[in-house]
């Protein structure tokens, strides 16, 4: 008798567990179609990436004991969450988040994680403003183990997209890589640099819509 009061406790708690899951899903949604609705242009997606492409994106990096990662407009931190499962320190990870609503939802979702609420379009100097240990150093050249974003490039012009690709190229150490992912054809940036190698994984059926992960990275 105790046995099945047991196991029906634990089926009822599964049951909440899932329950209180697809509530959070569906909140995010919501918070991303609204954020979508107001400004189209700086959001991109209309819903949050799918895990499946998260851990996709957090795949090409490698943690290493003092390894520094900045991740580019994190949304509602699906992305997020896939990096910390790969095995980096909240302390080895910062996050450049422009909707201040989405901020204050990743303040709370993951308490003691650096969250700086800027422009990643501009990335040195958010940086720089942020009170981050990147603005201690004086020359922030080649000081990134990896950037991933998940900013929506093709919204902006291509002379922006470069710009981005540029700068981020130079913050990161020789080989580290800058990922993005894209539910385009083609790249979402084309270098002009012939030292800057490009890669692209295979498609993430299971995202809706189905996505693809662009790897950039500076030769040594």
């Amino acid at each position: 008798m105790l046995k099945r009061n047991s196991s029906r406790r634990e089926a009822f708690r599964e049951k909440l567990e899932k329950a209180s899951a697809v509530r959070a899903k569906v909140l995010d949604e919501v918070k991303f179609i609204r954020s979508w609705a107001q400004n189209p242009l700086r959001t991109g997606a209309v819903a949050p990436s799918g895990p499946e492409l998260a851990a996709k994106m957090a795949s090409f990096l490698t943690p290493r004991p003092h390894s520094r990662v900045v991740e580019l407009g994190p949304g509602t931190g699906v992305v997020t969450k896939a990096i910390l499962d790969r095995g980096f320190s909240s302390q080895q990870l910062r996050l450049i988040e422009y909707c201040p609503e989405f901020c204050e939802l990743l303040t709370r979702r993951y308490p003691g994680l650096k969250i700086v609420q800027g422009d990643a379009y501009a990335l040195g100097a958010t940086l720089s403003r942020a009170g981050d240990t990147l603005s201690a150093v004086e020359d922030q050249r080649h000081s990134l183990d990896g950037i991933v974003s998940s900013l929506p490039l093709l919204t902006r012009p291509e002379t922006v997209r470069k710009a981005l690709l540029a700068e981020a190229l130079e913050i990161l150490k020789p080989g580290a890589p800058f990922i993005q992912f894209s539910y385009g054809l083609v790249a979402p940036v084309k270098p002009d640099n012939r030292s800057v190698s490009v890669f692209s994984s295979d498609w993430v059926w299971k995202n809706l819509p189905p996505a693809r992960v662009w790897v950039y990275r500076k030769a040594h």
